[in-house]
């Protein structure tokens, strides 16, 4: 029998961290035995992959998805501040679009929503909106997770929650069938 790992991805605003919603959600993530995706950086992505990678005993990984490009000289270079360092899977791209470009195909955004079995969305900005649309797009599972008027320019067909509680339903529901 294959037993395939659980992916929950956590993304959300890349300068603020959001600690008193994302801290518990990404310690749930880590003692329900997930893996942690995220797009590697600070803000919401670095404060879940910290509060990920602090619980003892947890069996899944943090993984984050690096932005990057060819830098002076023809070197490969990831984004400024990449990878996070709570990060312990970084995965290294050429795709440097993010912003309000993340739904253009040079934005790492699609790996972000598509590497996941299920996701949360956390108070952000504009790359946050466009992970959104993404997951809309591609059919995964989204919920959104924070005070409600953080989400007033995402798609208007996104649940929304302040209850930690209903994300875990959420996220059990999504990943049943999994692993």
């Amino acid at each position: 029998m294959r037993s395939e790992r659980r992916i929950i991805g956590v993304f959300g605003s890349g300068k603020e961290a959001h600690v008193p919603v994302v801290v518990p959600l990404a310690r749930w993530i880590a003692e329900s035995g997930f893996d942690l995706l995220t797009g590697a950086g600070g803000g919401v992505m670095g404060a879940a992959a910290e509060a990920f990678v602090q619980v003892r005993g947890r069996r899944g990984i943090s993984i984050g998805i690096v932005p990057g490009g060819i830098a002076g000289g023809g070197r490969y270079e990831p984004r400024k501040g990449y990878p996070h360092r709570a990060i312990e899977l970084p995965i290294y791209t050429h795709l440097p679009l993010s912003g309000e470009h993340g739904t253009e195909p040079m934005s790492r955004n699609h790996i972000n929503v598509l590497t996941p079995h299920a996701l949360v969305g956390l108070p952000g900005g504009e790359g946050t909106a466009s992970e959104s649309a993404l997951a809309l797009r591609y059919g995964k599972p989204i919920i959104l997770h924070g005070p409600p008027e953080a989400f007033r320019h995402f798609p208007p067909e996104l649940e929304r929650t302040v209850s930690l509680e209903r994300v875990t339903e959420f996220l059990l529901a999504a990943t049943r069938e999994v692993g």
